[in-house]
């Protein structure tokens, strides 16, 4: 009886009676990280397969922003050009911060030190950056502009160890989701280069080992047929996360559930991380994730505050709006609020993404804390300690900048934003196979799976934690370590011919 071809089984050499393709390397999924390593795989003089489970390439990061977020060595070409320098131990000394622990030292002084150079290797794709930059405070531009800033880098404690510098470029487009504009570029790049294969509607099923544990090729699904296809220098998996896997959340990361908008394709299944696992690929980081509470625009909700249903604050609120969201998922409480006055609820009903319903208003904050069912003088308790200081223009709880404090005055008006409550709270993993920088998938023991390699959010990569998230570092991960695992498949490859 034929074995059924399951991810989470590998299937040995010699069991395929019949090898139906063959290259020098294989890639599996055709997004930032994928086209990356293909293309870098194909300049170093090897023969590529990737094959695309979808019906066209592009991947999640198709359906990004097109941030990319880069810096060090003194800065990106975009950097310096408005004048801001970003020093390798600068940037890197943010990234730690950002992922604390959970922080990869190796893979963030790789990823800093080749910031700059893999900026130019965009451009140098087609990929299209206006020169311009914007300093206001934004989610992603409606407009074609580039350089913004997309992070912590402004905010408290980061603003006390490292110099704030804008880090994320938008690939040119009129509006928001320029990742397709990334994708188009790569994709054509892609077909430049004669040595790539690009199949789609081509579900990889699992992975081929031989008798000494090494990943020798991979099955395919190619209109209904199985396909065996060696793979001499070995398999690239990046085939994303597994946010739309509900299985695997609840096993991995339950907390991310209580968000409300998984933000991926529907590929992203987990499938990659569960085939490297499958030949003792260490998973790791599989808690975590990215959940966002995008308060902003108007950016103006900046000057109120976030609260629990004690009325406590816990954050400073000119953070990331993915730190954010991530704080809030650890808070006891049954409600959560956002609390502002009139003028910093602004433009909200003209323009907003965060979609929370109004959950009460109030001409005195006694009244707002009334109408939100709070315990008489907490909230009221903490809006006047915030607006004593605000005056002076401090926050000693929670060090908000000064550029956003300053009293609220009434009326008040009160956000839903608990999470599980109807506001947008888009969430994505951030776990997956350990892998060094080169792409090299390790094993629980730090030994290199032989012949196995990821990217993307197949592997745990530079960005660790939905604490210190910056929009843009999932697609410069993606796109920069896949051109890294592209290249050392290659160089095997090219040793074993």
């Amino acid at each position: 009886m034929t074995q059924k071809s399951t991810p989470c089984l590998a299937r040995t050499e010699h069991e395929i009676d019949t090898w139906h393709l063959h290259t020098d390397v294989a890639i599996v999924g055709c997004g930032g990280a994928g086209a990356c390593a293909a293309i870098e795989a194909a300049d170093a003089g090897a023969n590529v397969r990737v094959f695309e489970a979808a019906s066209a390439p592009g991947g999640s990061t198709a359906l990004s922003g097109g941030e990319v977020y880069l810096g060090g060595n003194g800065g990106t070409r975009m950097q310096r050009t408005f004048g801001f320098t970003d020093s390798s131990e600068n940037m890197i000394a943010y990234l730690h911060m950002q992922h604390g622990a959970q922080a990869d030292a190796d893979k963030i002084r790789a990823y800093v030190e080749g910031g700059a150079d893999h900026f130019d290797w965009l451009c140098e794709q087609g990929v299209p950056f206006k020169e311009s930059y914007l300093e206001e405070r934004l989610v992603e531009p409606i407009t074609d502009d580039c350089l913004i800033w997309s992070g912590n880098e402004k905010a408290w404690p980061e603003v006390d160890t490292c110099t704030p510098v804008p880090r994320a470029h938008v690939v040119q487009k009129v509006g928001m989701g320029a990742g397709e504009v990334l994708m188009a570029q790569l994709v054509q790049a892609m077909t430049q280069r004669p040595q790539i294969t690009l199949t789609c509607d081509a579900r990889a099923l699992c992975l081929i080992e031989n008798a000494q544990g090494d990943v020798v090729g991979i099955t395919v699904r190619i209109d209904g047929e199985e396909y065996h296809c060696r793979a001499t220098g070995g398999v690239i998996l990046c085939a994303g996360g597994f946010v739309m896997n509900e299985t695997m959340l609840k096993q991995y990361a339950p907390k991310l559930l209580r968000c409300s908008m998984p933000i991926g394709n529907p590929n992203d299944t987990g499938a990659g991380i569960q085939m490297g696992q499958s030949v003792g690929a260490a998973a790791i980081n599989m808690h975590e994730g990215f959940a966002s509470i995008p308060y902003y625009p108007p950016a103006s909700l900046t000057y109120g505050i976030v609260v629990t249903d004690k009325g406590q604050r816990f954050v400073n609120e000119d953070a990331y709006h993915g730190r954010i969201g991530s704080m809030l998922l650890e808070q006891i409480c049954e409600r959560a609020y956002l609390i502002a006055d009139v003028e910093a609820y602004g433009s909200y009903e003209e323009m907003n993404f965060l979609a929370a319903d109004v959950a009460g208003t109030g001409d005195s904050i006694e009244e707002l804390e009334a109408e939100l069912g709070m315990t008489p003088g907490t909230l009221s308790h903490t809006v006047s300690l915030y607006n004593t200081w605000a005056a002076k223009g401090e926050d000693p709880l929670f060090h908000k900048q000064a550029a956003w404090l300053r009293p609220l005055e009434p009326p008040y008006v009160a956000l839903d934003v608990t999470p599980g409550r109807g506001c947008f709270m888009p969430y994505f993993t951030l776990g997956g196979l350990d892998t060094a920088p080169t792409g090299e998938a390790r094993r629980i023991d730090g030994s290199v799976v032989t012949g196995l390699y990821a990217a993307g959010r197949n592997a745990a990569g530079v960005p660790r934690r939905g604490f210190g998230y910056n929009s843009g570092i999932s697609v410069g991960d993606a796109t920069f370590f896949g051109r890294m695992a592209g290249r050392a498949a290659a160089q095997r490859a090219l040793q074993l011919r």
